[in-house]
């Protein structure tokens, strides 16, 4: 009929003058009628009413936005969306919650690296100059970075090539260049850009040492150009971005980077030399050149600051690629994998499959789960022990109860943590009022002894962490108090011992179903500092018990492993035996401070000596008969000697906290932790001497010392994967690395025999074993190793 024609016509009209407003609005691309389905993208660009162009960063297929293959092609086919648009300028921003971009795909990375394709990345490092080129092509689009959450390596190269960058003073904000860490360097022209940016002094420390900063002191450096609160990003970010287009900031922004430091350290040839070489002499005191990465960073940004950008990026792609085929990147990267994994709860996986199930796929659910609230944690023994972990967890979110005998104990407890706190306000790594906010978490709490607890309170706990003297009589004492007081029936309690086994701390308690809730909590000293948590479950503990336990160390930021109830647990059960070889290395004539300077030219953070020192030789005595009198460690702990321990105990030589050890301290002054330059307690000289037993012999050589130093720990690190004291290769270097810091350029005891080979280090192993006894006698687990060429890690 004439009626519905007439409509159809005005139908066609009205979708014909959106086409054309649509094609004014956003160009050509608007006729497609589609957007352009995107991976790594929110979608098509937008453009606001004043010629802004919008980029929605978005990875749909994980929690963080990272540099890849796809994302790159995405990125060009995106650009080509926004030339269409012809705006006057463009903001990237992310969509994500967290992050601007994260980083390189490390898994990208390690997939080349198990291939054998590194000098595939060369190609993959230029890519990224060459879309960037596209991006700056004429007619010219300025650039604005617009960041909230990680703005890390590849991401923040990203940034630096962005005309001007604005950043939220989010806590989560964080903008660095990590790829240090990752035993590599940042590939897509950080060494270049950044001193270029904020200055060659101002630029080292961030990339050598892979630090993060937050946006007010990266503004501060020249690192962004703009902070503001994050529901205004997008707002502030396009109004720079209009202001750009104008070229109203360049004058500004040029005179504030020129400064007479940054012309004298970088435009006179001897004074930019004497940075970089006092800048590889602190590589060399802090790496002891263990680590090639600092090196090639070095060299790449010495390069640079006389170099064209096309000679600095490939200069800086080949140096990546060298970096890529190493073992210490390999093993640094291996580290990474295992901290990474470790921040999930291994005891949840089955609960959360059940819990999706029941879900079916209802995202409220997830949501919920994400938001739920933190446990509450209540530590008894309000010492450093356990106002360390009152810190830590206080500092996640988590109320803490603090508790101890009276109100003088419990207040030296929240001092301690107040005084933490107040270095990180000096050092404005927090502000006053987050400090507050953390310290108003904390209930010091007392009632005359420590071995008692409030009803009232009982209810109100999901984890009893008790943090007394190590006497079994008192921690029953303290933990049948808790059981008294009513606790919830899903509570855990948590013995924070470094010897007592864990089941003769439940045997305290009167009912089976509370000895059931108890497990070990082993923290690391200091705690706020030391990453590392053992959890110790009994034969009997519940697991949904460990699941808690898990749940609470990963809140409180800590690297958990799973260990077995047996002397010592994982990492002070391997220590023994390598502390054990002092005595026979002092009786072939080593002394201290040779044993200590041997050690440390192998890698280790600290010697023997200066470890024992700071330990406490009545500690480590009292470790050492622990493990002497475990009839399952054989022969493992030959050449320990209780006897010479007490000796240095009865002497008085308890180490730092009693000012005389093997070194002396003082109070006044800060001691170094290391045996350089660290005054030598001339009694101690004397007593070791006259344990030598081969007068007359030369002692051990360097390489000596370090193989039967380091072999003792490998090997019962070796035994303790063969029984199932740790659960996996993986745990086990976690615990090495982040519980004494064992080589962490080799990524740990067992990624180090993958790299060296089980057959060579079995074979020296054989060596030290006909050279000086059993002790070196290999595990049957390694033997078996070397004999089939197997590999602890695919």
């Amino acid at each position: 009929s004439r009626e519905f024609l007439r409509r159809k016509a005005f139908s066609v009209l009205v979708l014909l003058m959106v086409g054309l407003w649509l094609v004014r609005r956003r160009g050509p691309a608007a006729l497609r009628g589609l957007r352009r389905p995107y991976t790594y993208f929110a979608g098509s660009p937008e453009v606001t009413s004043s010629g802004v162009a919008i980029i929605r960063l978005e990875n749909k297929t994980q929690k963080m936005n990272t540099l890849n293959d796809g994302m790159q092609s995405e990125a060009e086919a995106m650009w080509k969306e926004v030339r269409a648009l012809k705006p006057r300028a463009a903001v990237f921003i992310s969509n994500k919650a967290d992050n601007f971009i994260a980083g390189a795909d490390i898994g990208m990375l390690k997939a080349r690296k198990k291939a054998g394709e590194e000098e595939s990345l060369r190609a993959a490092c230029l890519r990224g100059h060459e879309m960037f080129g596209r991006f700056r092509e004429e007619p010219r689009i300025p650039l604005v970075a617009a960041i909230h959450g990680a703005c890390l390596g590849g991401g923040l190269e990203w940034a630096l090539k962005c005309d001007y960058r604005v950043a939220t003073t989010s806590p989560k904000t964080k903008l660095g260049l990590p790829e240090v860490k990752l035993g590599l360097l940042p590939g897509w022209g950080g060494t270049y850009e950044l001193p270029r940016l904020v200055g060659l002094l101002e630029a080292l420390p961030l990339i050598l040492q892979g630090k993060e900063v937050r946006a007010d002191k990266a503004k501060k450096l020249g690192l962004v150009d703009a902070t503001c609160d994050e529901p205004s990003l997008l707002r502030v970010a396009v109004a720079k971005a209009e202001e750009i287009s104008l070229k109203a900031l360049d004058a500004q922004r040029t005179k504030k980077r020129r400064t007479l430091k940054r012309l004298l350290t970088e435009n006179i040839p001897p004074l930019r030399r004497y940075v970089l070489r006092k800048a590889k002499e602190q590589v060399d005191a802090s790496t002891r050149g263990k680590y090639p990465a600092p090196y090639e960073i070095l060299d790449c940004v010495e390069f640079g600051l006389t170099s064209t950008p096309q000679k600095a990026f490939e200069h800086e792609a080949s140096a990546f690629v060298r970096l890529a085929k190493t073992d210490v990147s390999t093993a640094l990267i291996g580290l990474f994998d295992g901290v990474t994994a470790s921040k999930k709860n291994r005891f949840a996986a089955a609960a959360a499959a059940a819990e999706k199930n029941e879900a079916l796929g209802d995202d409220d659910s997830s949501e919920e789960k994400k938001t739920q609230k933190k446990k509450s944690v209540a530590v008894i023994g309000a010492g450093l022990m356990g106002a360390g972990i009152a810190q830590v967890s206080a500092e996640k979110g988590m109320p803490v109860l603090l508790k101890d005998r009276d109100v003088a104990s419990a207040a030296k407890g929240t001092a301690y943590v107040a005084g933490n706190l107040a270095k990180k306000v000096k050092r404005r790594r927090m502000t006053a009022f987050e400090k507050n906010v953390i310290l108003s978490r904390i209930a010091p709490y007392h009632d005359g002894t420590v071995a008692t607890f409030d009803k009232r309170l009982a209810s109100e706990v999901d984890v009893v962490v008790e943090a007394v003297f190590e006497k079994l009589e008192l921690k029953h004492a303290v933990l049948k108090a808790v059981e008294g007081a009513g606790l919830r029936p899903t509570t855990v309690l948590a013995t924070n011992t470094s010897a007592l086994p864990i089941a003769d701390v439940a045997r305290g308690l009167a009912e089976e179903k509370t000895r059931k809730r108890v497990l070990g909590m082993h923290y690391f000293s200091p705690v706020p500092s030391m990453q590392l948590l053992e959890i110790i479950p009994h034969a009997t503990t519940d697991e949904d018990a460990v699941e808690v336990a898990f749940q609470v160390g990963i809140d409180q930021g800590k690297t958990c492993i799973l260990v077995k109830d047996v002397p010592g647990f994982y990492v002070n059960r391997a220590l023994s035996p390598m502390m054990a070889e002092i005595k026979p290395l002092f009786a072939d004539g080593v002394d201290p401070l040779t044993l200590d300077q041997a050690i440390l030219d192998l890698g280790m953070p600290v010697g023997p000596i200066t470890l024992l020192d700071e330990v406490g030789a009545d500690v480590a005595l009292h470790v050492q008969k622990t493990m002497v009198a475990d009839p399952t460690m054989d022969d493992r702990m030959d050449g320990a000697d209780p006897a010479m321990l007490q000796a240095i105990v009865d002497q008085g030589w308890l180490g730092r906290k009693a000012g005389k050890g093997f070194f002396l301290y003082d109070d006044k002054k800060k001691t170094k932790t290391t045996s350089e330059k660290k005054p030598v307690n001339p009694d101690a000289l004397a007593f070791v001497e006259a344990l030598r037993e081969n007068k007359g012999q030369d002692p051990p050589t360097v390489k000596d010392i370090q193989d039967r130093y380091l072999s003792r720990f490998v090997n019962e690190a070796a035994v303790c994967l063969e029984r199932g004291i740790i659960d996996s290769p993986q745990d086990g270097d976690l615990g090495a690395v982040f519980g004494i810091g064992f080589l962490p350029f080799a990524g740990g005891p067992f990624r180090m025999l993958d790299a060296v080979g089980t057959r060579s280090y079995v074979d020296n192993m054989l060596r030290l074993r006909d050279t000086y006894g059993n002790r070196f006698q290999p595990c049957d687990l390694l033997v078996d190793y070397a004999n089939n060429g197997t590999k602890f890690y695919p």
